[in-house]
């Protein structure tokens, strides 16, 4: 067995909150066989697994008593290059934006919008991220899991994935399919998103009139580092509630009495709210509880100021949601996974 398992760790170093809980159990998987030989163990003995990445959308409330595995799997390589079009697959430990910068390096557009999101590869289909008016089902070609209920490898195309809007197949059957790697079809030819307003400001304000994939992506990592706390300096998860999706009629009955409603019409009749609007509206900007907080500068991002508990965290979220039920009638929902 090469797998190392180890006993009573504290998983404060593997989860960006920077919560002080304790696995049962942990080990860090460095290849496909460490994976199989965690799900075996955790058979034998009858113990449950939780699979993590970077720990940058998780809320740890209590020990935990399971097997943690963190992946922990490096490698990036080139599956395909017609001189245009280029499918890279990459591991499902690699660390998100260092790939990003990897595939800028290379010469490869279309990671540029998410550049400076926490997390890992694997991580990034679980819930679609997006940034900047791009999703992770925008490049996607395919990935490879392994379900934990067989043993079974397989490959999820596209369509097969469900992807919507922070949310896909693996979210809805969690716990059953374990992604080892995913592929991402790129572009040699700048194509480029610069649909939001602050990202063409930024670029504006640096003199730059036709940008590159890399300036697009250096805005975008200025604008994040000014808005969102850095997890190594301030424990947090990045956005803590998912935008909320709410009938036209209710928009327009909050704009009566808010004219600066922030919304984004979308195509089914729908629209878009900010979260972070309603969360500033109502108050909570900055609000600190002990060292459960809001951010002073980004009211969608919960923050711990140093020895904040998990649900110490999450109860401060649930006000939040309580609050905005009762002001607005809208229902935030959270986008970090609980435990």
């Amino acid at each position: 067995m090469t797998l190392q398992i180890q006993s009573d760790v504290s998983l404060k170093p593997f989860n960006s909150f920077g919560v002080d809980v304790k696995a049962q159990w942990f080990a860090q998987a460095h290849s496909d066989e460490d994976v199989r030989e965690a799900l075996a163990y955790c058979a034998q003995r009858q113990l449950p697994l939780l699979v993590i990445g970077g720990g940058s959308n998780l809320l740890l409330t209590a020990d935990v008593r399971a097997l943690v595995l963190r992946m922990a799997t490096c490698g990036i390589r080139v599956l395909s290059d017609d001189g245009q079009r280029v499918v890279v697959e990459a591991e499902a430990g690699e660390t998100w934006h260092p790939f990003v910068q990897w595939t800028l390096e290379q010469g490869l557009s279309g990671l540029e919008n998410l550049s400076l999101i926490p997390g890992t590869v694997g991580a990034a289909p679980m819930q679609n991220i997006g940034a900047y008016g791009v999703e992770v089902k925008d490049v996607f070609v395919g990935l490879s899991a392994l379900d934990r209920q067989t043993g079974e490898l397989r490959d999820f195309d596209l369509a097969q994935c469900q992807f919507a809007y922070r949310d896909s197949l693996f979210k809805h059957e969690a716990g059953r399919w374990l992604i080892l790697r995913v592929r991402f079809a790129l572009n040699r030819a700048d194509h480029l998103h610069l649909e939001y307003g602050p990202v063409r400001q930024r670029l504006s304000e640096q003199g730059i009139e036709r940008p590159t994939a890399s300036d697009v992506s250096r805005a975008i990592c200025s604008i994040r580092s000014e808005k969102l706390p850095d997890p190594a300096v301030l424990g947090n998860a990045g956005s803590f509630f998912k935008n909320p999706v709410v009938p036209a009629e209710l928009a327009a009955q909050i704009r009566q009495s808010h004219p600066g409603l922030v919304g984004y019409p979308q195509a089914d009749g729908q629209v878009k709210l900010a979260a972070g609007w309603l969360i500033e509206q109502a108050g909570w900007k900055g609000f600190r509880d002990a060292d459960a907080g809001v951010h002073r500068l980004q009211s969608l991002v919960l923050v711990n100021y140093g020895a904040a508990t998990g649900l110490q965290l999450l109860a401060l979220a649930r006000r939040i949601q309580r609050d905005i039920a009762e002001r607005f009638n809208v229902e935030l929902e959270m986008e970090p996974n609980l435990y």
